[in-house]
């Protein structure tokens, strides 16, 4: 969020909007709007008393200028500061590998003697 308002700040942005008896008929942004045909030509036939029936009104908001600071404006130990602190915020996401050992496919061990018969111990 705070990226997006430093550039819409840094920006200079220009509204150029054409109007028709009063009524929008295009808007544009950093460019001329389209008009809608309809404009007097201006070869000197107009006189004063004959107005156009289309307006153009174009807002213009100028940006700032001095955000103008680089990465080698820093002296050293700044710029250590921000090299080594991205590495280690960059490696702190970094998945850690597990080593899990699962037993469920495979068949347990195979018995050379039953122990229960041999000692002859059962449950009961």
């Amino acid at each position: 969020m705070l990226t997006l308002l430093v550039l819409l700040s840094t920006v200079s942005w220009t509204v150029d909007k054409h109007l028709c008896m009063g009524k929008v008929v295009d808007v544009a942004f950093f460019a001329n709007a389209k008009t809608c045909g309809m404009e007097i030509d201006s070869d000197g036939m107009e006189t004063e008393f004959e107005k156009s029936c289309c307006d153009e009104v174009s807002f213009t908001m100028q940006g700032q200028e001095d955000l103008k600071t680089s990465f080698f404006d820093l002296d050293l130990k700044q710029q250590v500061f921000l090299v080594s602190f991205t590495y280690s915020y960059i490696n702190l996401f970094q998945d850690v590998e597990t080593v899990t050992t699962s037993f469920i496919g495979h068949l347990p061990p195979l018995l050379d003697k039953d122990y229960q018969v041999l000692y002859e111990t059962f449950l009961i």
